[in-house]
């Protein structure tokens, strides 16, 4: 699966580019079974960076369902992953104080009202509807780093003292809510995933073992996209560290809802060690930027590894990035070669 990666190449009205398109388009050409699109903002004032894709209004339809068939031409599956940056959301770009589960003094974001909180749901599955009436084959709920929903799943930093806040049960239950009006607004062949992150943001490894367990319960979601950062890595929490990340996870019965992860897999040898765990796919985010066609390589050969960095604005054209795209990696530490100052 391709990676949901910030590419800032989009209008800022939400609505779909050319490079966009073309940087999407070129990853199913490049056998992805599944590409995602960047996280895609629900609501207006959820929007995380600049040039970002939308849904939050019939208007991007237009533009989705172009490259919903646009990815579907070369037998890969379309999906967006839905996404909300709360306290995330930077002032100078919304026009406004952002949006948070508590007031937030550090990003100077402020609570939201129970009824807020409502359309944020509602939104989140307004989004999905606008997704398949779009022609797209699903929608991943972007739950991980830190963004609104993540903020609800943290402790750290949801202080409400409604039923959405005060207790782990209560901070799950707008992702539960917004699972459920997916699910039954968008029909059973509808694909749903979620990802999270265990780490960072206030997030503690076994209240989200436990919450991902009660997703897969459900029997409502179709996959679970883990954002390990390094799939490879032991845990950052204390008491946790007998055992890889990546085992932490392994340890949950799935019960037949496809299990991915994503994080510093760059090499066919990566690829092929993940696999030999009980995940069913990878998630692949660096490596696709520097090779459109990085699953195909990996086909053909099994110890294919990513090209070096930093690499040229040329080469990064080759692959089918836009200029946008390209300044952003440039602000990647030695990604692009003699990179501009931005």
């Amino acid at each position: 699966m391709l990676a949901p990666m910030t590419n800032q190449q989009s209008h800022e009205d939400g609505k779909l580019s050319d490079d966009e398109y073309h940087w999407l388009v070129k990853r199913a050409e490049g056998q992805f079974g599944i590409t995602m699109t960047c996280a895609v903002h629900v609501q207006e004032i959820g929007k995380g960076f600049p040039g970002q894709l939308g849904l939050f209004s019939d208007a991007h339809i237009e533009g989705h369902s172009r490259l919903a068939k646009g990815i579907q031409a070369h037998g890969s599956l379309a999906v967006v992953q839905l996404h909300h940056g709360g306290m995330r959301s930077p002032e100078k770009l919304i026009g406004q104080a952002p949006v948070c589960p508590s007031n937030n003094e550090e990003s100077g974001a402020r609570a939201m009202t129970l009824q807020e909180v409502h359309q944020l749901r509602d939104d989140f599955v307004k989004a999905a509807q606008r997704a398949k009436q779009s022609g797209y084959d699903g929608v991943e709920i972007h739950g991980a780093h830190g963004y609104i929903l993540s903020q609800f799943l943290s402790a750290e930093i949801n202080h409400r003292d409604d039923e959405y806040g005060g207790s782990v049960e209560n901070g799950c239950r707008i992702m539960f809510e917004i699972v459920e009006g997916i699910r039954s607004s968008c029909g059973a062949d509808f694909l749903l995933g979620v990802r999270l992150s265990p780490e960072r943001f206030g997030m503690k490894l076994d209240e989200v073992k436990v919450f991902c367990q009660q997703l897969i319960d459900t029997g409502k979601i179709d996959f679970l996209d883990i954002s390990l950062w390094d799939c490879f890595k032991d845990p950052v929490e204390e008491g946790q560290q007998h055992k890889t990340l990546l085992a932490h996870f392994e340890e949950l019965d799935y019960k037949g809802v496809g299990f991915t992860v994503a994080g510093k897999l760059y090499t066919g040898q990566h690829v092929h060690d993940i696999l030999d765990t009980k995940v069913d796919f990878v998630t692949i985010g660096k490596a696709a930027i520097l090779h459109y066609d990085f699953p195909k390589q990996v086909i053909s050969d099994p110890n294919f590894e990513c090209k070096a960095t930093p690499v040229s604005r040329d080469y990064l054209r080759e692959q089918a990035l836009g200029e946008s795209f390209i300044d952003y990696m440039s602000r990647w530490k030695g990604f692009v070669a003699e990179a501009q100052k931005v």
